[in-house]
């Protein structure tokens, strides 16, 4: 084998990603658990927080979170049983139904995110200036896009586009 396949750069750039990934994702799970959030909690209410109603049916939410259908089923059960989220039936498919923010997993949310989007500034984006962070962004959606195209799923309606759009999803 060539010694110098490991000076890949796209071996460098998985990698520096995943460590990336790792770095933060400790710093945020020690500070959800002072909330008493575990991180895929976080996710899930961050996620239905930025969805049109403050909701998404069950298998959007999955397709969004990467978890399988029963996974959320697990996770919306506890935290229904908490009082973050209930459920909606859907009235245009029995089968479906929608998981919904409730104000308690709202207030838990704005007692969340002011440390979170500490932990953001101090060890990502200030480490970038306007135009690097601008140009990580597109690249990241593009990426996203292509290997989890079910990233953003139900999470825009006609009526909300234009702020989806906005935020970046």
């Amino acid at each position: 084998m060539n010694e110098n396949v490991f000076d890949d750069p796209r071996i460098t750039a998985v990698g520096l990603l995943v460590e990336a990934h790792a770095g933060l994702s400790a710093r945020f799970a020690a500070q959800f658990e002072e909330h008493g959030l575990s991180p895929v909690e976080f996710e899930v209410l961050t996620r239905l927080a930025r969805s049109p109603g403050n909701q998404l049916r069950m298998t959007d939410l999955a397709a969004q979170t990467s978890l399988s259908t029963s996974g959320v089923t697990r996770v919306v059960d506890r935290m229904e049983r908490d009082g973050l989220l209930t459920r909606r039936a859907c009235p245009s498919d029995r089968r479906s139904s929608y998981a919904v923010v409730t104000a308690a997993g709202l207030h838990r949310l704005d007692e969340v995110l002011p440390g979170h989007l500490r932990i953001i500034e101090q060890w990502f984006t200030g480490q970038l200036d306007p135009e690097s962070l601008r140009a990580l962004l597109d690249g990241l959606r593009r990426v996203r896009d292509a290997v989890h195209p079910g990233a953003t799923a139900g999470s825009t309606d006609p009526a909300h586009t234009e702020g989806a759009a906005a935020s970046g999803r």
